[in-house]
């Protein structure tokens, strides 16, 4: 790997989002800062995203994923799709509580997101090299996330079998998803829509919770 330089301006973006957000800007923008040198030194050999721009990558990629903080703190999180990590890694970071499993099914991704585990230190996060709805570990999560993967009912359809009773999907999405909540399977209910804010970003975003039926 090519040796990788962060503009300065990045540190600053990332420092004044995290102070903005109410995050504690002294324990957080280290870690983080070591991920995105590493995501970007990765990226410009292997493609794992197609932002390029590190300072478009703090705000796209950290602060949205940081967006999730104060709704999920403990427990089991499975990050369905994560790519290069997003928002599953972030997470790790911010929540030394929070057990966090990898979920990527594309080699090259999968290989970072293990070199990113193992250089950061992150002994709450592991890797599972698998299609979500290959996973064999029923019932083994409090909570699901996918930041960019299918519809509601799509990553129900993938993922749901994972989520222990009474867990819940944790779903990031744009403007508010009227149709999809529509198509919902019958036996999943909404439970609220929290509208989200990301220092920097345009546009809407909304993080969805949906459970089981009881």
């Amino acid at each position: 790997m090519n040796d990788t330089t962060l503009p300065p301006e990045v540190a600053t973006d990332l420092h004044n989002g995290l102070q903005a957000m109410g995050l504690d800007v002294a324990a957080l923008a280290t870690p983080l800062l070591a991920y995105l040198t590493l995501l970007a030194r990765w990226n410009r050999t292997y493609n794992l995203t197609a932002i390029r721009d590190p300072r478009e990558m703090v705000t796209r990629h950290l602060l949205d994923s940081l967006a999730m903080v104060p709704h999920v703190e403990s427990g089991t999180l499975a990050d369905l799709g994560t790519g290069p990590g997003l928002p599953g890694i972030p997470l790790a970071i911010a929540h030394p509580q929070l057990h966090v499993t990898l979920v990527e099914s594309n080699g090259k991704k999968a290989r970072f997101l293990r070199e990113a585990v193992r250089q950061l230190g992150l002994g709450n996060a592991r890797v599972a090299e698998s299609r979500a709805e290959a996973l064999d570990e029923p019932g083994a999560f409090d909570n699901l996330t996918a930041r960019a993967m299918d519809t509601l009912a799509g990553i129900i359809e993938v993922g749901g079998h994972l989520l222990r009773p009474g867990g819940q999907l944790l779903a990031m999405k744009g403007v508010y998803p009227h149709e999809e909540i529509a198509q919902l399977p019958a036996d999943w209910q909404v439970l609220e829509v929290r509208p989200l804010q990301v220092p920097g970003l345009v546009g809407d975003r909304h993080l969805v919770v949906v459970e089981r039926k009881a």
